[in-house]
């Protein structure tokens, strides 16, 4: 019985550390597509506006 249970916590922190592999690999994926973009188009930064002032601003690192 013991056995089960600690095979189900593997399995279980496996698949967790899978689907943060994945997310983290989507997340990569899609930034490297955006700087792709960016040189494609020769622009120094993508501008994004900021909800609260109406304002717009260069995407920061920390922007996601």
């Amino acid at each position: 019985m013991a056995q089960l249970i600690f095979l189900t916590i593997l399995v279980g922190g496996a698949w967790l550390l899978y689907n943060r592999f994945v997310a983290d690999a989507e997340k990569l994926a899609a930034k490297s597509r955006a700087e792709e973009k960016e040189r494609e188009n020769q622009a120094i930064g993508t501008l994004i506006e900021d909800p609260e002032t109406g304002e717009y601003r260069p995407r920061r690192e920390d922007d996601d």
